[in-house]
């Protein structure tokens, strides 16, 4: 599905020429790496990247300087529920303290300003019931914390605030790159479909939330130059992390359909 940016025609002076939106999706954002993976077949890079939940792993993985490939590695080795461990439900089902752990093995980055690739990650403010999308500061905990969907994960404390899944309010956070950028490509991996099996509280919780956050999306599309959305992700629920390799497939060649030689030639104008 492709949308061309309404604004197209007011870029000049922008800081960057092309920007890159990760929805979140849970294990649905190996897709993200599939359509990073294709860009880079056709010589096209983010400038700067902007992720929330799981596209803020995948954006600020990326933007460290990891390839698609070793980003998929990454989570295939661990697997979803070595990045959960399960805990009394005060705050959440599990905790996000190997998601932690990982993050600090893998990234060379402490702090944004040591990534390659300018990078935004978005996170709901509990407290002050407001988007937050983080460039600055410490780096693993603000990406968990864009990452923790409420009542599956227990909450992350930074600096006396209580932060979740930046997806409460914006699943697609184009608002902090938008004006600073020539080109933008949106990938929403959330496209909204049945679900048959729905048999735990953990499901049941995941569920709720990816519906409730996919709702706010279908005005969004026109905001960017190139919008992907895999639709073959329908069949896949939020923790199919053991079809690892199906999605980033999906996620490639939904990429690969909307990357046009026309498309791309216009991206890199």
């Amino acid at each position: 599905m492709i949308k061309f940016n309404k604004f197209f025609n007011k870029k000049a002076g922008k800081t960057y020429s092309l920007g890159l939106v990760l929805s979140g999706g849970a294990a649905r954002g190996l897709a993200h790496l599939g359509v990073l993976k294709a860009m880079e077949e056709v010589d096209l890079h983010p400038d700067i990247i902007s992720g929330v939940s799981a596209g803020a792993i995948a954006g600020g993985l990326y933007a460290d300087g990891k390839t698609p490939e070793e980003i998929l590695e990454i989570f295939k080795v661990n697997g979803f529920f070595d990045f959960a461990r399960f805990t009394l439900p005060k705050a959440g089902f599990m905790s996000t303290e190997k998601l932690h752990n990982v993050l600090k093995k893998e990234l060379k980055a402490k702090v944004f300003s040591d990534l390659k690739i300018p990078f935004y990650a978005a996170a709901a403010n509990l407290n002050a019931g407001k988007i937050l999308y983080f460039s600055e500061g410490e780096l693993v905990k603000r990406m968990v914390a864009s990452a923790s969907i409420p009542v599956l994960f227990k909450p992350v404390e930074i600096e006396g605030s209580v932060y979740v899944d930046g997806g409460v309010f914006d699943n697609l956070p184009r608002k902090p790159i938008q004006e600073q950028c020539r080109h933008l490509i949106g990938v929403h991996v959330n496209p909204t479909g049945y679900e048959e099996k729905l048999d735990s509280m953990v499901s049941i919780a995941a569920r709720t939330f990816h519906l409730t956050v996919g709702a706010k999306i279908s005005h969004e599309k026109e905001n960017f130059d190139l919008f992907i959305e895999p639709e073959a992700l329908k069949e896949y629920t939020l923790l199919n992390i053991s079809k690892a390799d199906e999605i980033y497939k999906h996620g490639y060649e939904a990429a690969k359909k909307a990357l046009t030689d026309e498309k791309v030639r216009e991206l890199k104008a």
